[in-house]
This record gives C-alpha cells, sequence and structure tokens, in this order.
C-alpha cells in the first residue's frame, strides 16, 4: 500500500496547472509559496525565473528553488524556442 500512496504523490506533486496561462507542477507551486513568491503576478516563465533568482540572491543558495529554476528554465526553452 505504501508504494502505492508514493507513486499516487509523485504523479500528484508532478501535475501542471494552468496559473493565468502558464503550466507549473503542483510541487513547483507549493516551493513558490513557501518562499512567497508571487508568481501569479507573471506573464511568462521567464518573470517566474526571475522572480526566483531574487530570492536566491537574498537567501542564498537553496536546492529547492534551484531545482525548480532548472525545471522552469528547461520548459520555458522547449516552448518558446522556434524549432
Amino acid at each position: 500500500m505504501k508504494l502505492e500512496e508514493d507513486i499516487y504523490r509523485l504523479i500528484e506533486d508532478n501535475k501542471f496547472i494552468n496559473v493565468n496561462g502558464l503550466m507549473l507542477t503542483k510541487k513547483e507551486i507549493n516551493i513558490l509559496n513557501k518562499y512567497n513568491i508571487d508568481y501569479q503576478k507573471c506573464k511568462s516563465l521567464k518573470e517566474v525565473l526571475y522572480e526566483i533568482e531574487k530570492v536566491i540572491d537574498f537567501l542564498g543558495d537553496i536546492e529547492q528553488l534551484d531545482s525548480i529554476s532548472e525545471t522552469i528554465a528547461e520548459r520555458d526553452y522547449y516552448q518558446n524556442t522556434n524549432k
């Protein structure tokens, strides 16, 4: 039963939610909320990344923020780069 719960939680954490046109996972949203990053005012993923970098600059190297910053930057690249 524990394995099923872990798998369910992993799936739920990685579901995308549309936030004012931005696709963020529940996990990313939870981390952004934890550090009081107002992602809802952002109009692009680049703006979200900028807000994350401001917090990292202020608080120092935070592994959670670095991790979601990398995944958001990668998503932004693939969504917004002409192929």
